[in-house]
């Protein structure tokens, strides 16, 4: 067991498996030349401080209401333990959750009897701050460090000291590469901290200035931003720098704005970036002035590179007239052929149409996740009918997600076909679905054209949402019913398949006449009569 390379095979394997903490504990007491090895794997990754003080005499300390406190002063040989572990220690997570230790230990541990900082060998620190603790991150910052990740909640109180905290942090750990402050207060400027690191990979920050945005856009390694716009717009001369392909390494931006949209449109139009991943929050002030500002998006940003989109809309105030997103403002995103995922949330009603949702599934035959939301779903009137629903199922045979509303009277008000529906078209991917507050009267009838669509459907969700609503009770048990009778009818439909093999193969569009059937077959999930047909007509 002497050789190194025959311990460190040995210790790979244990470290992949989900009871690393107790096997290495037994290797730790079993072989004097495992020891260290094992010692060094327990500690490298720790959730919370505790475990050090823990591994202290248990009369140095003690727990009073789910905190660590010192009962006594600490001597030299408590310290001489704590150096056992302090340099094993490659991660850490400072937690401000119970169990977690108290500030009269962080002010005893900043002065050791050696030179700070205290784990002299951290790579990566979370620190959950509160007012209280914030100023002892100096005695855990290392030369060593290259990730660091700040979290501070709304009670934090951002003064003069910590924001002068906050702007040497660069001088003490010139390596950090992935460097994330996350101040839900949004009250912390981390531009002047930002300005230090020349080779950060990712990073996070609250509104920062225009010099530091132009900074981040030099950097040839920056592959993740987000960032917070302040609501001032940036300059006319940082517009025409940040045009001059700046952020070219860029795959993934976040960009949040407060209530009003000239700093985020601003921002977009100086901008020609190729991110896979583009995440934007807006905060605006009306409703009207949001399908400007989302057709910059597609002038800022390489078509062809986009895969995954997610806007979410917030801090709306009401406009009178108008209390829903139009299907107008999806129109633009459909330049982007390559999406893989659209996440659209709103705190009002988003309102689709049929003609809409074909024009995106036609755009994006390459999509798996479609997630459109709006908060005030108990209120919502969706135009969405089952056949649009078939037909970006048709366009888009990757589809394992969608939450979208739909209109299922004409499902709902017929029973079932003895007839093979849609020319025995089947989704192969789909598996879960959210129909949010949509509303339906027979489970049976909505269970059987679900399961006929899409046999590999796993999970139905419908009014899941925390809601005074008086129909709540009326609809989520339906809801749990389809859930429950689309399982059973896929297995039943499964049988069907093995015993006529060739009845559930994939055709087309509706009526098997390509991508413009739904346009020109006019047919519901309706063969079952002449009145149905003769509504779903009238409806299309």
């Amino acid at each position: 067991m002497s050789i190194s390379e025959l311990r460190q095979e040995i210790f790979q394997l244990v470290d992949r498996k989900r009871s690393r903490k107790k096997t290495l504990l037994v290797l730790a007491v079993t072989c004097k030349f495992f020891t260290e090895p094992a010692l060094d794997l327990l500690w490298r990754e720790l959730d919370s401080f505790a475990p050090l003080i823990r591994c202290l005499p248990p009369s140095l300390w003690k727990l009073d209401k789910l905190e660590l406190q010192f009962q006594r002063a600490m001597t030299c040989d408590d310290w001489s333990i704590f150096c056992k572990y302090n340099h094993r220690v490659h991660s850490l997570h400072m937690k401000a959750t119970p169990c977690g230790v108290s500030t009269e230990i962080l002010i005893v541990l900043g002065y050791p009897p050696f030179s700070l900082p205290l784990l002299p060998n951290l790579m990566s620190l979370t620190w959950d701050a509160h007012s209280g603790t914030f100023p002892y991150i100096q005695s855990f910052l290392t030369q060593t460090l290259t990730t660091l990740i700040i979290h501070t909640r709304y009670e934090f109180k951002f003064g003069p000291s910590e924001q002068s905290i906050l702007s040497f942090i660069p001088t003490l750990c010139p390596s950090v590469s992935h460097f994330h402050f996350q101040d839900d207060a949004e009250l912390g400027d981390t531009s002047i901290a930002l300005q230090w690191w020349s080779h950060l990979i990712s990073a996070t920050a609250g509104n920062i200035s225009d010099a530091a945005i132009l900074h981040l856009s030099k950097l040839p390694s920056l592959r993740v931003l987000n960032l917070g716009l302040h609501p001032t717009p940036i300059t006319a001369d940082t517009q025409q720098l940040l045009q001059d392909n700046r952020f070219r390494a860029l795959q993934e931006l976040g960009v949040k704005c407060g209530t009003c949209l000239a700093p985020v449109d601003a921002f977009f139009e100086a901008l020609s970036i190729a991110p896979k991943k583009l995440s934007i929050t807006y905060g605006v002030d009306s409703i009207w002035a949001l399908p400007a500002s989302i057709s910059r998006i597609p002038d800022a940003c390489v078509h062809s590179a986009l895969e995954h989109l997610r806007v979410e809309v917030n801090e709306m105030e009401a406009d009178f007239g108008m209390t829903s997103i139009s299907p107008a403002t999806f129109e633009p995103l459909c330049v982007f052929r390559n999406l893989r995922r659209l996440d659209f949330e709103s705190i009002y009603d988003v309102q689709l149409d049929d003609t809409t949702l074909l024009q995106m599934a036609r755009a994006w035959t390459l999509l798996e996740v479609l997630m459109i939301h709006g908060k005030l779903r108990q209120l919502a009137d969706y135009n969405i009918t089952p056949n649009a629903l078939v037909s970006l199922l048709q366009h888009c045979p990757r589809l394992v997600s969608v939450a979208i509303g739909i209109n299922w009277s004409t499902v709902d008000r017929c029973g079932i076909s003895p007839e093979i529906p849609y020319q025995g078209f089947a989704h192969g991917a789909l598996s879960c679905v959210d129909f949010q507050a949509s509303t339906i009267r027979h489970p049976t009838r909505v269970a059987g054209f679900l399961s006929a669509i899409a046999p590999r459907l796993k999970t139905i969700i419908a009014w899941d949402f925390d809601v005074d609503d008086p129909d709540f009770d009326k609809y989520l048990p339906r809801w749990k019913a389809v859930n429950h009778l689309v399982k059973a009818f896929s297995l039943v439909r499964e049988q069907g398949r093995r015993m006529a093999p060739n009845s559930g193969e994939d055709v087309g569009d509706i009526g098997g006449s390509g991508e413009d059937s739904m346009e020109d077959s006019g047919s519901e999930y309706t063969s079952h009569s002449d009145q149905v047909s003769s509504d779903s007509e009238n409806e299309g």
